[in-house]
C-alpha cells in the first residue's frame, strides 16, 4: 500500500526537515505537533496541526497531545475491510509512516537533574505511538531514530512504499528503544526509591558499537555493546587511532590492561597475557617503565597488550616499536611517536585519555540461563586497615614493593601471587589450584630475582606451605589478606623464616 499519511512528532529535530520535505515531495500529508510543526513550517512545509486531526487541544501543558482514538485508531488499523469500515464510520484516517524521537530522559537523568524536572521528561505519547505503530507493522513504517531517515526516504523515492522487510526492522527498533528508555525509567526509579543495585528486576540496556570478525574462537561470533549511561572511560570509550580492527580478545586484554596501569603510579606499564599481567613496572620515565615491564617476562610479552598510563613519547615508542605486540593504549601519544608506531600496520593503538580509577558499579557475568551481578571489586585505598602481623615490620623499600604488589594481584586470576622487586613484577603465579603451585610458579618465573623480592596474594594462605615456598625462593616480605584459621600457623612460619608480613583484611578473588 502507498503511503499517503505520516504523523511527525519528535524531541531531537536532527533531519526533521528533510524527512518532511521529502515526505511533501511523495505526496504525503505531514501531521504534526507543537514544536515539530514549527520547524516543518519554518522549513516551509505545510503542516496539518494535530488538533486539526482530534478536534483537542493539546492538554495539561503538553502531556496529553497524541493520545486519542483519531490517532491511534488510524495508527493500529489493519488493511481489512472490517477495521476500514470501522475507522470510516468515524470518519479517522489512516496514518501510514510515523516519525518519533523521544524526549531525552537519558541526558536529563546524565545531567542530575531532580526527580520534578526529570519526571517531565518522562515520554507518554511518543512511546505510545512508537509501539502502536511497531504493533501494526504489517501496514505502518515507524522511525524512532534520525539516523534511520537516510534509508526510508531513498527508498520511497526509488519504489514509492517502504518493503515489508524493512517495515518489520524498523518496528524492531523501535520495540527495542521503548524498552531502553523505559529500562532507563526503571533504573532511575529504582535508585530513588532506595531499591539499587540489586532490584528485584534488573533490566539492562546495551547499545551496539560494533561488529567483531568473531569471538573468542572463529566458530563463535561476536559483537561490542555499550552499556546505556556508560562513561567515555576505558577501553570502550577510547579513540582507535591505528592498527587492524580490534577483536574480542583484543577488548578483553585491552580492558584487562588499562583496569591495571589505573591503579599504578605513573608513569606505569602493564603488559598482558590472556587478560593476566605478565610484566607490570613504574619507573621515572615512561620507557623505564615498558622496558623494566618487558623484561618482567620477556617470553611472555612477545605478541602482548600493553598499556601505560602516561603519555607514549617517541623513546617509549620507539621500545614499543622493537617488540611484537598486539596493542597499545595509552592516554595519549606524541605526533613522533605515532610516527613510529604507524609503521608497524597491524599494531592496534588506542588513546583512552587520563587514566581513572576503576569506577564503582555493577560488574556483570553470565552463566547458563542467568546472570551473576556483583559490585565492582575496587583496590582499597586504606591503608589504616593493614596490620603488620610479623615481629618485623616491612622496611621503607619493602613497604613501596608490598603496595605495588597488591595492586598488581588484585588484577591476576585466582588463585593470583605476584613477586616484586624495586617496583617491577618479576613473577606471576595465576590460576592455579592450588595456592603454593602459583607461589612455585611465580617463583620459577623469578629465578634469581626472587632473592629480595615481595610476595601479594590474592587470598589468604591456607597452610604455611605457600610462605615457606616463598621465603625458599628468597622472598623476604609478604602481604596477604590474612583470616585463614591457620593465620597463627602461616605468621608463626613467616617469623621463624624471618619475613614480614601484612594483613590487609581485603580479599582480591579474581575468577
Amino acid at each position: 500500500m502507498k503511503a499517503k499519511r505520516a504523523l511527525l512528532s519528535v524531541a531531537d529535530k536532527t533531519g526533521i526537515a528533510e524527512l518532511g520535505g521529502a515526505l511533501h515531495d511523495l505526496g504525503m500529508e505531514i501531521v504534526s505537533t507543537g514544536g515539530t510543526a514549527r520547524a516543518l513550517r519554518e522549513a516551509g512545509l505545510p503542516v496539518r496541526s494535530l488538533e486539526q486531526v482530534t478536534g483537542f487541544p493539546e492538554l495539561l501543558g503538553g502531556r496529553v497531545k497524541t493520545l486519542h482514538p483519531a490517532i491511534h485508531a488510524g495508527l493500529l488499523a489493519r488493511d481489512d475491510p472490517r477495521d476500514l469500515a470501522e475507522i470510516g464510520r468515524h470518519a479517522i484516517g489512516l496514518i501510514d509512516l510515523v516519525a518519533v524521537t523521544l524526549y531525552p530522559f537519558e541526558e536529563a537523568v546524565q545531567r542530575g537533574t531532580e526527580m520534578a524536572a526529570a519526571v517531565e521528561e518522562v515520554d507518554i505519547g511518543g512511546v505510545t505511538l512508537l509501539r502502536a505503530a511497531a504493533k501494526n507493522w504489517a501496514r505502518v513504517t515507524v522511525l524512532c531514530d534520525p539516523r534511520q531517515y537516510p534509508e526510508v526516504i531513498a527508498t520511497l523515492r526509488e519504489t514509492g512504499y517502504v518493503p515489508e522487510a524493512m517495515r518489520l526492522r524498523l518496528a524492531a527498533d523501535a520495540f527495542a528503544r521503548v524498552a531502553a528508555y523505559d529500562a532507563a525509567i526503571a533504573a532511575y526509579f529504582q535508585q530513588a526509591a532506595g531499591q539499587a543495585p540489586f532490584p528485584e528486576r534488573l533490566t539492562l540496556t546495551f547499545a551496539k558499537k560494533t561488529d567483531l570478525r568473531y569471538g573468542e574462537n572463529p566458530h563463535q561470533r561476536g559483537a561490542l555493546y555499550v552499556g546505556a549511561g556508560a562513561g567515555a572511560g576505558g577501553v570502550v570509550g577510547a579513540e582507535v587511532i591505528g592498527g587492524r580492527p580490534l577483536s574480542y580478545n583484543n577488548i578483553a586484554d585491552l580492558d584487562a590492561a588499562w583496569r591495571l596501569v589505573c591503579d599504578l603510579p605513573i608513569p606505569s606499564v602493564v603488559i598482558i597475557k590472556h587478560a593476566n599481567p605478565c610484566g607490570a613496572a613504574t619507573a621515572p620515565t615512561a620507557v623505564e617503565a615498558f622496558v623494566r615491564a618487558r623484561d618482567g617476562d620477556p617470553l611472555a610479552a612477545f605478541g602482548g597488550i600493553v598499556a601505560a598510563n602516561a603519555e607514549v613519547d617517541p623513546p617509549t615508542a620507539r621500545a614499543m616499536g622493537a617488540l611484537f605486540l598486539e596493542g597499545i593504549i595509552a592516554p595519549s601519544f606524541a605526533p613522533e611517536a605515532l610516527d613510529e608506531l604507524h609503521s608497524k600496520k597491524n599494531l592496534r593503538l588506542l588513546r583512552a585519555g587520563p587514566p581513572t580509577p576503576t569506577a564503582r558499579g555493577l560488574d556483570l557475568r553470565s552463566v547458563q540461563g542467568g546472570l551473576l551481578v556483583q559490585d565492582t571489586d575496587v583496590l582499597g585505598r586504606d591503608e589504616s586497615q593493614w596490620r603488620v602481623v610479623t615481629r618485623r615490620a616491612p622496611t621503607p623499600a619493602e613497604w613501596e614493593d608490598l603496595r605495588f604488589a597488591w595492586a598488581v594481584c588484585a588484577h591476576v586470576k585466582s588463585n593470583a601471587i605476584v613477586f616484586v622487586k624495586d617496583r617491577q613484577v618479576v613473577g606471576v603465579g595465576a590460576g592455579q589450584m592450588s595456592r603454593v603451585d602459583s607461589v612455585r610458579l611465580a617463583a620459577a618465573k623469578a629465578g634469581e630475582r626472587a632473592r629480595g623480592a615481595v610476595a601479594a596474594s590474592d587470598a589468604y594462605f591456607p597452610f604455611a606451605d605457600g610462605v615457606e615456598a616463598a621465603a625458599s625462593a628468597g622472598v623476604t616480605a609478604v602481604i596477604q589478606p590474612g583470616g585463614s584459621v591457620r593465620d597463627a600457623e602461616v605468621i608463626g612460619a613467616a617469623d621463624r623464616l624471618g619475613l614480614a608480613m601484612v594483613a590487609t583484611g581485603e580479599r582480591h578473588f579474581r575468577h
